[in-house]
């Protein structure tokens, strides 16, 4: 599999993820073309990388754990495990200020240690995910409160193409290299 931070490639090879927060669009990555894109939500907070910033975290990851296969698309998500219940609007109505994941989590782990593995900053135990929501309305709008949203039913596409361990990249602006830091 391939990694951008052992890399010593200025170019992409193989799949990755990129969630460009300016444009709030998630992109199925070959090499430097978008294969498939879908439309996102990234936190209100904006970016950083502190624990409990609500903040979406930057830099390079990947995905650590897929979860949720042979569920519906719909199955409600609480930490990480099905509740059992589908999400309707009935169900919503409700509990109209809940946060809710649905279908699949792909749970994102840092892989640059001191700005978003280890420590306060580490998005793995941040509970970042990227994963399906109920509140299509507001995508393409920074809303989250740090993960990253997408449609219940492209969070099915996304999820069916993206293995463990493909690198995911997280800014608002794309890599400037894919070389690890500190090296030249």
């Amino acid at each position: 599999m391939w990694n951008p931070l052992l890399s010593s490639s200025a170019d992409p090879q193989g799949q990755w993820l990129w969630v460009d927060v300016s444009r709030q669009q998630l992109g199925i990555m070959a090499g430097w073309e978008a294969a498939q894109t879908f439309p996102i939500s990234t936190a209100a907070n904006g970016l950083g990388e502190t624990r409990g910033s609500g903040c979406t975290p930057r830099g390079w990851h990947t995905v650590r754990a897929r979860i949720g296969e042979g569920l519906p698309g719909n199955a409600i998500l609480r930490g990480r495990r099905w509740t059992g219940e589908c999400y309707t609007p009935a169900l919503a109505a409700g509990q109209p200020a809940r946060d809710w994941i649905l279908g699949r989590i792909l749970w994102l782990s840092g892989l640059e240690p001191g700005r978003n593995r280890g420590g306060r900053v580490d998005t793995f135990r941040r509970y970042i995910y990227i994963h399906g929501t109920a509140d299509a309305s507001h995508l393409g709008k920074p809303v989250s409160a740090g993960c990253v949203r997408l449609s219940s039913d492209d969070m099915l596409t996304l999820f069916s193409q993206i293995a463990v361990g493909v690198p995911v990249f997280i800014d608002d602006e794309p890599p400037q290299s894919f070389l690890s830091p500190g090296r030249s």
